[in-house]
């Protein structure tokens, strides 16, 4: 039977989830995105992958709000289903993300708790919740970060987390290749986008300094990381599994 592929992609009303979603769409393949704040701007995103003449549809998630998993989940069941005709999907890219500099010193139980909650806690339950509807031969992609190998001032509760996420994805790989499914994590250096108040974007200073770390001279742009996602989801990339793809232009 022939059907459209579909894509979930958590936290993508803007910055690098947005261009995951378009370069997915670019491929052909239809795309649910999940906003937490920012509805307006991922309804324009649906309209415009709509555009494109692929499916597109926006539901509300909020990854810090651990108990409203499985709301969400059967709100994407019946998106599925109404909006797409659909009882399964198969690629599921676990992006949303939020960012705080907050020095090892002063990081508060609350602080390491909401970290928790939005890059590893929910990131693993929200994939267990969905599995089921993923089906065989599909992609999961977690977003990782490339401050897993390096060290930047500020971040050591977000990037002991994407660490988490990199082991885990290793695991879901070896357990889910049963399945058919494929598992890997994508870890972008620094990019040029609205994350941690935009902290690369408005720090001119800032954004020397990482520029001059890399060997091609920039900082990334969110058009460096959107095609990889895609190629990920394509049938070219079947044989990649359980790897941590650093995608930071030759940064550490």
């Amino acid at each position: 039977m022939s059907y459209n592929k579909i894509a979930l992609v958590t936290g993508a009303s803007g910055g690098l989830g947005k261009e995951m979603a378009i370069k997915l769409a670019e491929k052909g393949i239809d795309v649910v995105i999940t906003y937490k704040t920012r509805e307006t701007e991922a309804l324009e995103t649906v309209e415009f992958i709509k555009q494109m003449g692929q499916n597109a549809a926006a539901i509300h998630l909020d990854m810090s709000l651990f108990k409203s998993l499985d709301d969400f989940v059967t709100k994407f069941k019946n998106t599925l289903q109404d909006e797409f005709k659909s009882e399964g999907f198969d690629f599921f890219i676990n992006n949303a993300g939020m960012g705080t500099t907050v020095p090892f010193e002063d990081v508060t139980e609350e602080i390491f708790n909401e970290f928790m909650d939005v890059h590893f806690r929910s990131v693993f339950f929200l994939t267990q919740k969905t599995l089921p509807l993923i089906r065989t031969g599909g992609r999961i992609i977690n977003i990782s970060s490339s401050t897993t190998g390096y060290c930047v001032p500020g971040y050591v509760v977000y990037a002991s987390f994407k660490g988490a996420v990199e082991v885990f994805t290793k695991y879901l790989a070896f357990e889910l290749g049963k399945k058919g499914i494929t598992a890997n994590a994508v870890a972008p250096g620094p990019v040029e986008t609205d994350f941690n108040n935009a902290a690369i974007k408005n720090n001119p200073e800032r954004k020397k300094y990482l520029a001059a770390l890399s060997p091609l001279n920039r900082v990334g742009q969110v058009d460096d990381i959107g095609g990889v996602i895609a190629f990920l989801c394509s049938e070219e990339s079947k044989w990649i599994n359980g790897q941590t793809i650093k995608v930071n232009g030759g940064l550490g």
